[in-house]
């Protein structure tokens, strides 16, 4: 099996693009990929075609990015020191490219849900604080652009925390700093950028951002998203309150207003000065991961693609990564979707791009018993797609159009 492009000397093979999802909660995206892998080597076994088979584990910006671009990197976590969204010590992970050059930071390894998931939530308190090291460690390092994939989060904080990280100052009208968390916004008064690491300022930064809402207002980052993290009607007005006033003073003293703009409300507003101060710039998680992966490439000379996620249904069309996968992939290779559960029917499946799709259950059984057994029935419905092409005589290769 090989992970790199194929060489011209080899379109002889019939190439197969494995580029899957995690399974959430039950395998990494660079298990699942090994896993498809294994199960199209043991198709051709006995084939008179020699097989292809690239893999490229691949996410959609949210949890699971991370691990799929070290997966695809070849490379391996790195840690920091950091701090959770209520301030506790913890060690968070982040990447780095091969060349060193782009850094791709988790950020809820350090403000995500689940590690504050042992105590009462704190809506009001919750910072972004705890990045900021990540970045600082990227920046360090010498990286030139930064990935931000900011899924999870458990803070309506206006990226304040991790701005603050990285030496910017938020203060009150009487010039004191402003606590860490949303709550105190509502005494911003102005926003001292002496300290602010010139790294940063220069570096190159992308948001993954799946989401399309606007800072504040009924469909703003408190409203929609505080309830998730527990906020009460009360911590709302609070939360949307202190993000309307970040807006002002950034509008004030940068001349962008992030108060309307799409996206701005992800991650309880966490893009909004970083799109005010530093230039950032919002991409769809999907795309992000495509463009960084370069994936597009590796789809135009497969013969078969096989992705897939832990459910397969009619939201996966609609910005997932196998929705990505089937924009990437040329009108005429066929896209196979191999899924835990399988919900799209079969009008909406006829003329979207996807060829097939393939539960991995083998029969009736536990949630439980499938997590446990998830790679396996990968592997075998891997086998079962593959299957045909193996035996079927090689077609003369033609052109490959993208889709439109």
């Amino acid at each position: 099996m090989s992970h790199a492009f194929p060489t011209d000397d080899e379109v002889s093979a019939f190439r197969v693009a494995v580029v899957p999802d995690s399974f959430k909660g039950s395998a990494r995206a660079v298990d699942v990929a090994a896993a498809m892998a294994r199960g199209v080597e043991q198709a051709f076994v006995d084939a008179d075609r020699e097989v292809r088979v690239d893999t490229l584990p691949f996410a959609d910006g949210g949890e699971g990015t991370l691990d799929a671009l070290l997966g695809a990197w070849a490379t391996t976590a790195l840690t920091a020191d950091t701090t959770d969204a209520l301030g506790r010590p913890i060690t968070a992970r982040y990447g780095l490219s091969p060349d060193g050059r782009t850094g791709v930071v988790e950020a809820a390894e350090a403000n995500g849900l689940p590690l504050v998931a042992d105590v009462p939530l704190r809506p009001l308190a919750a910072s972004t604080r705890g990045v900021g090291p990540l970045v600082t460690a990227l920046l360090d390092a010498g990286a030139e652009e930064i990935l931000l994939c900011i899924g999870g989060s458990a803070t309506t904080d206006g990226g304040a925390g991790l701005l603050s990280a990285l030496g910017a100052r938020f203060l009150a009208e009487d010039g004191s700093e402003l606590p860490d968390g949303g709550g105190a916004l509502v005494d911003l008064d102005r926003l001292d950028l002496g300290g602010l690491d010139p790294r940063a300022r220069s570096a190159r930064w992308r948001i993954a951002c799946d989401v399309t809402n606007p800072l504040v207002g009924d469909e703003g980052a408190a409203a929609v998203f505080g309830p998730q993290k527990g906020a009460t009607p009360d911590d709302v007005r609070v939360l949307d309150a202190g993000l309307d006033r970040l807006a002002d003073v950034l509008c004030r003293e940068t001349g962008v207003d992030v108060r309307d703009r799409s996206g701005t409300g992800a991650a309880g507003g966490l893009p909004a000065p970083l799109i005010a101060l530093l230039d950032a710039e919002t991409v769809p998680g999907s795309e992000l991961v495509a463009q960084v992966l370069d994936a597009e490439r590796l789809l135009g000379r497969a013969d078969l693609v096989l992705t897939g996620e832990g459910s397969f249904d009619r939201q996966s069309l609609a910005g997932k990564v196998v929705d990505a996968v089937r924009r990437l992939t040329p009108t005429g290779t066929p896209v196979v979707v191999i899924a835990g559960s399988v919900s799209v029917p079969p009008e909406d499946l006829r003329g979207s791009g996807i060829t097939a799709a393939f539960s991995t259950a083998r029969g009736p059984a536990s949630l439980e018993r499938m997590r446990k057994e998830v790679l396996p029935s990968i592997t075998e419905a891997a086998f079962h797609c593959c299957r045909l092409a193996a035996h079927r005589p090689a077609p003369p290769h033609a052109p490959k159009e993208p889709r439109p």
